[in-house]
């Protein structure tokens, strides 16, 4: 009853009214709300709404009652043209986004930062005072340190990563590595080898890549060489058999004398 053609056809007619007979298209299918109700799909002919469906929900109360229409909506289907999904506008910003000449200030609650300390004019505590922070308005927090390890572990210059499974050898024992200074120096510093994708970037103590300082390759000639070489270019010649007589010359005179 709900699914037959007849209901296929008051369905349509539902959705003609809505829209307008133009506008509605082939008949796609129908789903089964419950018993007593189900929403049959028409495809949807609006510019601009490729993919979107009018879906009609019709229901039946019983026998001898008739069909009633619940509702007509336009709806996406799967392969429908929709809009991204909506981001507040404090959230809008990604990494990578900052051009130049942009400010991004930091909210003011936010959570990777903690209060800073009045500088020192002590020359004995400046260096101690740099490394924590001193003079600074506002330095990481533990938060901050911790995003900042995993978000760093987790990328392309991290421990899991393709070219650090195939390395010789970890960051931590070759030469090029700057170890960062405060708690995050325990695991990440910076790549200084200018050959490397690495070069200028914050990297893990056990990433790697071919290019370590300890790298050693066996020396030899650039071009490889055949064990067995066979120079073409001379020939030598050896006899086989002992070797004929001088034969006499047919043309040169006969020594009478010598008989």
């Amino acid at each position: 009853m709900l699914a037959d053609q007849a209901a296929v056809r008051f369905a349509r007619a539902a959705a003609q009214e809505e829209a307008g007979a133009e506008r509605v298209g082939a008949h796609v299918g129908v789903l089964a709300e419950d018993e007593v109700s189900a929403t049959h799909l028409f495809e949807a002919e609006h510019a601009g709404y490729r993919g979107w469906n009018w879906a009609v929900t019709i229901a039946h109360a019983g026998p001898g009652t008739p069909l009633s229409i619940s509702e007509v909506v336009l709806l996406p289907g799967q392969d429908a043209l929709v809009a991204p999904q909506w981001v507040p506008w404090n959230e809008r910003v990604r990494a990578g986004d900052l051009g130049v000449g942009d400010l991004l200030p930091p909210k003011e609650d936010d959570p990777r930062l903690v209060p800073g300390y009045v500088a020192s004019d002590d020359p004995a505590v400046e260096e101690v005072a740099l490394e924590v922070g001193l003079g600074r308005v506002r330095v990481l927090s533990r938060e901050g340190v911790l995003d900042a390890a995993q978000r760093w572990q987790g990328g392309d210059f991290g421990p899991r990563s393709d070219m650090a499974r195939s390395a010789p050898a970890h960051c931590g024992t070759c030469g090029f590595y700057t170890r960062l200074a405060g708690s995050l120096g325990a695991a990440f510093g910076v790549c200084a080898n200018e050959l490397t994708p690495a070069d200028g970037h914050v990297v893990h103590v056990e990433y790697g890549c071919g290019a370590h300082s300890e790298v050693e390759v066996e020396g030899g000639p650039m071009v490889p060489v055949a064990d067995v070489v066979y120079d073409d270019a001379e020939l030598e010649v050896e006899p086989t058999g002992a070797e004929p007589g001088p034969a006499a010359d047919a043309g040169a005179p006969v020594d009478e004398t010598a008989r």
